[in-house]
Order: structure tokens, then C-alpha cells, then sequence
């Protein structure tokens, strides 16, 4: 148990962003006036955890986060399933985590913690439908946020959303979501080499037929998770409380269009933003499927409107075409049911620049793994080659080992090992960063405007697929 005589941060953003910056320059914790070490700044709150993704912020420990964690939540199979995860890391073999979840289960859990405040950054992972309201209500009561994606699944969503992020800016929280794909090793070199002039030259700003950049993934519905198979809420399925394909994934597919073509220019929605089509359609989920991937035998109540000839029909997928700042981008998500056998989630992505083409492709030729390509434009080069080999050899001073390999249409980017973390690992950098953040006091203004700018383009997109 911690001692009373411990200090207690309140939920202002200030005297958080103060205890932050006494542990990051001590390195070894705050102290108080009476000598004694103090506890951890950051104390989470992890709110109805209904994804895992909430429990892999916790495969990790940070100095700046308490051990102690309090979990508000209704009772049920959703709550069992993060609990078991948090243990799990804490008891395996190698680097155990220490946690200690407090929790709090009952039909009043979100006015429970919101009365009792016990911490000061709440984690969001769950039901998109109840995700906007409760990002709102964590703000009136001056709480850090941290959620996953997405912070919102429909127009009126996103317009909750807005008002949220000037509250947040009124009562002194930083609202910040989880954007995972920021940190795979070939989404960083893609957009280190649209960088060099020499080797990309500069972006193209393409047609909608074809477009400058395009971002596509295929998802999986059952899977595995760190190391054991993925059981599913069924509400999962239910385009009401997790949202369309169009607004879901596709969050962190127009992140990185974002954060590889703009991320030195601030984006603002309301006059970058032009959506140009986009459409959706359905994934077949048969009853055995459905069973294997939630462990229920039939569908419940709510899902009874998407069921066509006895097969539950889920629009999980979309595609839209838009522009941000006058260049043309294409997202697109597809789920099905379960990935080959040796295979899983996959992820294509081109941007087209002037000198050369950058391409991450995860088919079986890579053997599923994401491999970046440079594809120039130009033969036969001795030139260009000349300028990429240099451009690699800057690179590679950050990342020792990188080298190329010529292939067919160019060269492959060939990446060490040690640099591909898996997609679990990167939530721990996310919280990294959003610590850093805390302790600035502040998002940077690109931040703040590309999250904004994100969720207008999905939502608008549906707007748009709903009407057509």
C-alpha cells in the first residue's frame, strides 16, 4: 500500500507536467520536502476495458507510471479477459510487469470514477459507441486521456469531439490517441527517403484514377494475441457500437498519410480536406465463425438487423479517395474471418514522387512480413543509384545495418532484425511519447490538428457512403 504521507498529484495538467519534469531530470523520482521518495506523477485510470489494446499499454512499465492502476468497469466476460492479460505479464518469465489493478465493477462504474478521480490519465479501449462520450465526460473532470482509436465513429461524433478538444484546452488535459503505425520500422524509412529530394523527389499530386498515395490493410476477425487466441465481444460486430470499416481502421491508414506527407505542415480540415468518393460492403460471418471467434453459440438481439439467410453480413469494409492539401489519396480496409495459415494482418502502401515510387508491400512473396521497395522512375540510372546509395548511408547512421538489395524494379530495402518490434511493442512508445507530452504541458500544434483533420476524413467519408 502507498503511504499517506505520500504526495498526491490532482488531475492539473500543470502540477503534472511539473512532477513530470523533476522525474525526468533526477531520473530517479520526485522528492518531497521530508526527503522521502515520491511516488510515480502519472496515476492511470483504465476505463470498461473492452479491447485489448488497453492491456498492451500495460505490457510495459515506466518510471513515470505508478505500479497501481484502478479499473472501472461493468462486471462481465470484457473485464475478465484484460485482467488475465495484465496477469499475464506480470507473471511471465522474462521482464514481468508488476501492476496492481484496483478494480471497481458495477453498473455505475464511469460516475464512480469520475466521483472518485483516483488518477490522473484515463485509458479508453473499448465500445466506440460509449468511447466519444466518455473521452468528454474524463475531460470535464479534468483527466488526461489517452484512447484508442477511434475517438469517433459518425459525423455527430466528431463534432463531440471538437467541443472536446476545446474543453481539454480550457481545463489544462491533454486528449491523445494510439496511432501504433507511426513506429514499424518501414512506415519510419518511407517517409525518412520522401524526404531526401535525391532519391524521391517530391510528391506527386496524382488523380483520383491514381492517386499519389494509397494506404490499403487486410484485417483479420480471429486472431491471435500475444500468443493465445483473440476472443471477441459480440458487440464487436455491430457497426453501431464499433463502427464501420471506414471509420475504424482506416484511422491509422489516413494517420500515416498524414504523418508521412504533412507532418511539417499544420492541417486544418475545414479547407484541406476534400472527400471524393468512398463506398463500404459487408464480410460474411457464418454462425460457426461468429462462435469461434466470441465463444457464443447465436447471435444476440442487436446484430438480429445485419443477419441475411442465417449469416451475419458486418460492414467492416471501405475505401475512400479524397485530397489533403491538393494531393490525391486512396484508403482502403478489408476483414475477413482468419489469415492463412503463416499469415496475418497485412498492409500495402505507395507514395509517388517525382524520381521514385516507395512501396511496402506484405504479400506471401515477403512472407507476410512488410518490406519496403524503391522503385525509380528511370532506368538504368548510374546517377540516381549513386544518390540513393548515399541517401541510405545517411539513413543508416540512425539505423546500422540498413543496406539495399537490387531487385527487378529497383531495390529492396533490406532492415535489420533487431529494428522490427512487433505490433505489440509499439504501444509502448505511444505511451512514451504521450509522456513527453504530460510533461510539455502541451500537444504540439501539428498534433492537435492532424487528430482533428483524421477523424473529420473517416467520418466524412461514411457521411458520404451512407448516401451513396
Amino acid at each position: 500500500m502507498l503511504s499517506n504521507r505520500h504526495f498526491k498529484f490532482n488531475n492539473n495538467q500543470g502540477k503534472v507536467a511539473f512532477a513530470l519534469c523533476l522525474l525526468f531530470v533526477t531520473g530517479t523520482g520526485c522528492q518531497n520536502t521530508t526527503g522521502e521518495s515520491e511516488e510515480a506523477p502519472i496515476k492511470l485510470i483504465t476505463l470498461d476495458p473492452g479491447h485489448f489494446h488497453a492491456a498492451l499499454i500495460q505490457k510495459s512499465m515506466y518510471k513515470e507510471i505508478s505500479p497501481i492502476v484502478h479499473v472501472y468497469a461493468p462486471d462481465g466476460p470484457e473485464l475478465d479477459a484484460h485482467l488475465k492479460l495484465i496477469e499475464k505479464y506480470n507473471s511471465r518469465a522474462e521482464e514481468p510487469t508488476k501492476w496492481e489493478e484496483v478494480v471497481y465493477k458495477g453498473p455505475d462504474y464511469l460516475q464512480k470514477m469520475l466521483d472518485e478521480k483516483k488518477g490522473n490519465v484515463v485509458i479508453l479501449s473499448g465500445n466506440n459507441q460509449k468511447k466519444t462520450e466518455y473521452i468528454q465526460k474524463s475531460v470535464e473532470a479534468g483527466i488526461n486521456v489517452l484512447a484508442d482509436k477511434p475517438m469517433a465513429i459518425n459525423t455527430e461524433g466528431f463534432q463531440q469531439l471538437e467541443k472536446s478538444f476545446e474543453l481539454a484546452q480550457k481545463n489544462k488535459v491533454l486528449l491523445y490517441d494510439i496511432m501504433t503505425e507511426r513506429y514499424e520500422i518501414t512506415n519510419m524509412l518511407q517517409k525518412e527517403l520522401s524526404e531526401q529530394p535525391d532519391i524521391f523527389g517530391v510528391l506527386e499530386k496524382g488523380t483520383e484514377g491514381h492517386p499519389a498515395i494509397t494506404k490499403e490493410s487486410v484485417h483479420h476477425f480471429f486472431k491471435y494475441v500475444s500468443g493465445a487466441p483473440l476472443i471477441r465481444p459480440q458487440w464487436f460486430f455491430d457497426i453501431n457500437q464499433a463502427g464501420n470499416g471506414l471509420v475504424d481502421v482506416t484511422t491509422h491508414l489516413v494517420d500515416m498519410v498524414q504523418w508521412e506527407a504533412f507532418s511539417n505542415e499544420l492541417i486544418h480540415y475545414k479547407t484541406d480536406i476534400n472527400m471524393l468518393s468512398a463506398r463500404r460492403w459487408t464480410t460474411s460471418i457464418s454462425p460457426g465463425q461468429f462462435k469461434k471467434s466470441t465463444g457464443k453459440d447465436t447471435y444476440p438481439a442487436y446484430l438480429q438487423k445485419d443477419i441475411k439467410n442465417g449469416v451475419l453480413q458486418v460492414y467492416a469494409n471501405g475505401e475512400m479517395n479524397y485530397t489533403i492539401k491538393g494531393v490525391h489519396a486512396k484508403v482502403s480496409v478489408v476483414w475477413n474471418f482468419e489469415a492463412p495459415e503463416g499469415s496475418g494482418d497485412t498492409h500495402y502502401s505507395v507514395m509517388r514522387g517525382t524520381k521514385a515510387n516507395l512501396i511496402i508491400k506484405q504479400g506471401s512473396e515477403q512472407g507476410y512480413k512488410p518490406t519496403l521497395y524503391i522503385e525509380p522512375l528511370k532506368s538504368n540510372d548510374a546517377a540516381y543509384e549513386k544518390a540513393l546509395k548515399q541517401g541510405i548511408e545517411k539513413i543508416a547512421k540512425n539505423y546500422p545495418g540498413l543496406t539495399l538489395k537490387p531487385v527487378k524494379t529497383g531495390w529492396e530495402v533490406v532492415v535489420p532484425e533487431k529494428y522490427k518490434a512487433g505490433h505489440e511493442t509499439h504501444f509502448a512508445e505511444v505511451t512514451k511519447k504521450y509522456l513527453r507530452f504530460l510533461k510539455e504541458g502541451q500537444l504540439p500544434g501539428w498534433e492537435k490538428d492532424a487528430l482533428l483533420s483524421k477523424y473529420y476524413t473517416t467520418t466524412k467519408a461514411l457521411e458520404l457512403a451512407l448516401k451513396n
